[in-house]
Formats: structure tokens, sequence, C-alpha cells
């Protein structure tokens, strides 16, 4: 059965007076619902400039970690995550035109993650991020979801240009922004050993992917690698919110999928 243990921290920075991020999780409650549901963690980043981003991050979160926990048995996670995080973006959107008719409503990002047997399933709106950590290297598994990342995709901007860009941080997409929103899903096998990282942009633009891999993965404790990842973060900029998951598989259950029903590997 699929083994993990995890770690998670949030941080107003050094220069906000308060929170916009926040963090959730569903952690299976048997051997049953770990094999039927798995495992969930998320990460919401309020959209600074928009009103109430704090409200929009934790209804994002929440709405996923509850929608999760009564999510029908053994439904696809990609089907689940596009699901839920779609109906997140509902009511954030709904929220945020009853706090304010007429006027801007609230968004957040999201990055979501479920994991069941030896998969991890990832999804996210905005430029909050998931890297993999494996055999002390990171990749990441997300694309920025920003104005000139999309240009950079298409040509239009050089790779240095978008770099140094003033509208790097303009989001492209985010929950709650409109009625309807795109969400990206992709699937990646697991092994034994490897730490999944979600993160916020106040973390990886202090921290590259490098010293976020040097730093969590090389096994020791995940509480004590999040505080020293935070810290480095402040300790550089600290000008916006930091919030990290740290998630290390300690085993998989090894399984094949047959007609959409997973059978297990020997």
């Amino acid at each position: 059965m699929l083994n993990l243990e995890f770690a998670h921290l949030s941080d107003p920075g050094k220069s906000r007076d308060h929170n916009e991020d926040f963090v959730g999780y569903a952690e299976p409650e048997t051997p049953e619902t770990a094999r039927s549901h798995g495992w969930l963690f998320a990460l919401a980043d309020g959209v600074g400039g928009h009103a109430d981003g704090e409200v929009a991050s934790y209804a994002a979160v929440e709405h996923l970690v509850s929608g999760f926990r009564a999510a029908p048995a053994s439904e696809a996670p990609g089907t689940l995550l596009t699901r839920l995080v779609q109906a997140a973006n509902v009511q954030v959107y709904d929220t945020g035109k009853k706090a304010r008719p007429g006027g801007s409503g609230m968004a957040t990002t999201v990055v979501a993650c479920v994991l069941r047997y030896d998969r991890a399933t990832v999804a996210h709106v905005g430029d909050s991020r998931c890297y993999l950590i494996r055999d002390h290297q990171s990749t990441l598994l997300t694309r920025d979801h920003t104005v000139v990342n999309e240009q950079a995709r298409l040509g239009i901007l050089s790779e240095e240009e978008a770099a140094a860009s003033h509208h790097r941080h303009l989001l492209a997409r985010s929950v709650g922004q409109d009625l309807f929103v795109n969400v990206d899903v992709a699937e990646h096998q697991i092994l034994a050993d490897d730490v999944l990282a979600l993160c916020c942009d106040g973390l990886y633009n202090s921290v590259s992917g490098s010293e976020i891999a040097a730093m969590a993965g090389h096994g020791g404790d995940l509480n004590a690698a999040a505080e020293r990842l935070v810290a480095v973060a402040n300790d550089r900029d600290g000008s916006d919110n930091i919030s990290v998951v740290l998630v290390r598989i300690r085993d998989v259950e090894r399984v094949g999928m047959y007609r959409g029903r997973p059978y297990q590997l020997r």
C-alpha cells in the first residue's frame, strides 16, 4: 500500500501583515480509503491586488478537501481533480460577486496533488508549482499560467525577455477570476524516496528548484526542511507570503490498469 510522510508550512513573510496563502490535505482514514481515494494535498495563493485573497485561497482549498472526501470511490484522479478545481472556481467566483456586487471579485492560484497506488496526479491553475524531487534532482511538473510565460511559449518573447519583464507575475489564469477556468492535469509515476514539493511564488522566486531538492530531497526530517526553505526565502526576500508542502514517498503499491480498473502487479 502507498506509504508516505509529509510536512507543510505557511508564513506571512517579512513585509506583509497577513497571509493570503492556504494549505490543506485529506488523509485516508483506512487502508480501504487509501486505495479508493488516496491522499490529497492542496496549496492556494490568494491573488495580490484582488480583494480578500485570503478568503479566496481558504475557500478553494476547503472546497477541494471536502469534495475529495465526498467523492465516489475509485473516481479517476484526473477526472476528480478537474471536477473539484472547476467547482472550487465557481465557489470562489460566486463568493466574490456576492461580497462586492459589480466590483472586483476575488481570485487565487491552486496546485493540488492526488496520490494513489504508484501515481501522482497534479492539477493546477495559476503560478503555484509542484516539483518532483528524485535522486537529488528536481523536475518541475507544472507550467506557470502567466501572461509572459504564455508569450514565451508562443515565441512572442524570448526566455530572457520573459524573465526580465515587469509583467512576469501577471496571471493568465486564476481560480475565481471568471466563471469558467481551464485546469491543467497530468499524471506521473512515483517511486519510493521521491519527494513532491508544492509551493507558491513567494518560495520559488527566492529558492531555486535545485536548492529545494538539496534541502528536501536528502532523506532528513521534512518539518525541518520546510522550516529551512521558508527561512531562506525570508532571508533573501520575504516580501511575499511563503508556503510549501513536502511529501516523501516511503513505499508504493504497483498497479496496472485494465478497462479503468487497477490490478496489483507482482
